[in-house]
């Protein structure tokens, strides 16, 4: 007779009062904005070890391993200064141009391999997006913890060749904290806006390349952005200084090298930075969350 009574009750309702009556939710919803945060750092572990098994298995099959960290911006260093710095000469008026042209490589290569991690961080992993629930932001942060990791093993290499080079230490290198700090929050909401695009847009992987290479070439690794100032209008060069990764950059620049010239302010640097990360972290994350239902489906 209860069971009769429930029936009857429920006979009159349509799904939505149902569903809603009996505390039942959509299967593979998005979750409000505040949940989703709560749940990304509830898997925070996941993510830390997550990024540490990538790691360790992008070099497994190597023979010298983990040392490609370190070996392959060195090798790119090595042949962007014989191509730039001694055959067409970019090192001219730029003090110790090896150290600064090594800090736009290490710094740069930072921001490349998280970009294209990102761009793959859905599509290279749907068996275990379809295998697993958790929220898929995770695996674009992963890339971003994964790559600063390796950014430190970097780090240390750049500071024997910045010493090597005659510069001496001082306090101004502990600038190279907050400002690689502030790269890695805007890397991780570039990541996580290329992650959603790549898992659209199949052809991503393949365009990626190109747009790092050009970027590369905006962003004052290998010479100074001064002399785009000297071939371009001033509403044009304006957009180059404000590139982020030249900011990041030049940042790092500024606190290891005594005498490098800057193309803007260091306070007005700090400023940028301050909000790229901020815009394009937060941005990026709620950008990511608006597809967080579309992943893996398909």
């Amino acid at each position: 007779m209860a069971n009769t009574a429930v029936a009857n009750a429920d006979s009159g309702l349509t799904r939505a009062q149902l569903a809603t009556r009996y505390g039942l939710t959509v299967a593979g919803a998005r979750p409000t904005l505040a949940a989703y945060v709560r749940q990304v750092w509830f898997y925070r572990h996941f993510i830390a070890t997550y990024a540490n098994a990538k790691a360790v298995s992008a070099f497994s099959e190597a023979r010298l391993g983990q040392l490609w960290q370190v070996l392959t911006p060195l090798t790119n260093a090595a042949v962007y200064y014989l191509i730039f710095g001694m055959i067409l000469n970019t090192r001219s008026g730029v003090p110790n141009f090896i150290a600064y042209l090594c800090v736009g490589v290490f710094v740069f290569n930072f921001g490349q391999t998280a970009a294209l991690g990102g761009t793959g961080a859905i599509t290279g992993n749907l068996g275990l997006i379809r295998a697993l629930h958790f929220p898929r932001a995770s695996l674009p942060l992963a890339v971003t913890v994964t790559q600063f990791r390796n950014l430190l093993y970097a780090m240390g290499v750049l500071v024997v060749i910045v010493l090597a080079t005659g510069e001496p230490i001082n306090l101004e290198w502990l600038l190279v904290i907050p400002a690689m700090a502030l790269m890695a929050i805007f890397n991780a909401g570039l990541a996580l806006v290329l992650a959603r695009l790549g898992s659209k847009l199949t052809d991503m992987k393949q365009i990626m390349p190109f747009v790092m290479r050009t970027w590369m070439y905006g962003s004052g690794v290998l010479y100074s952005v001064d002399k785009f100032a000297q071939n371009m209008p001033a509403a044009l060069a304006s957009l180059v200084h404000a590139n982020p990764l030249l900011i990041y950059i030049e940042l790092v620049r500024h606190a290891l090298l005594e005498e490098t010239p800057l193309t803007s302010p260091a306070p007005e640097l700090w400023l940028m930075a301050v909000v790229w990360a901020v815009v394009m972290s937060v941005g990026g994350f709620v950008y990511f969350w608006r597809g967080e239902q579309e992943y893996g489906r398909g």
